[in-house]
């Protein structure tokens, strides 16, 4: 592949296509690589543009976000302590007691 060729160039026409030494596979085989190189290349670029200075936006979702799982797992602790609270408790003898944890707590 030619380096003079520009990145749009190379998904829009085959430039291995009608090359005298390649079969019409070897050309499309070719290509598919090229393009896959350009992809590659693109990738590679975006992510150290990402990798260099954070994405503000994103940031700023993710932030809510952490703010929003972190009053779901208050409210599923609060949940959990409501049922085991509301459980019977067993005395020594592996008996149950009339009592509820929350009870027990208290005295």
């Amino acid at each position: 592949m030619s380096t003079s060729l520009s990145s749009s160039t190379i998904f829009e026409r085959n430039p291995y296509e009608g090359h005298p030494n390649l079969s019409d596979t070897e050309a499309e085989v070719l290509w598919q690589y090229a393009k896959l190189s350009q992809n590659i290349k693109e990738l590679i670029a975006e992510t150290r543009r990402l990798s260099e200075a954070p994405d503000e936006t994103l940031l700023k979702r993710l932030r809510a976000l952490e703010v929003k799982m972190g009053l779901v797992l208050t409210l599923f602790k609060a949940s959990v302590w409501a049922v085991i609270n509301e459980q019977p408790m067993t005395d020594a003898s592996g008996e149950f007691a009339n009592t509820t944890a929350d009870d027990t707590l208290r005295r």
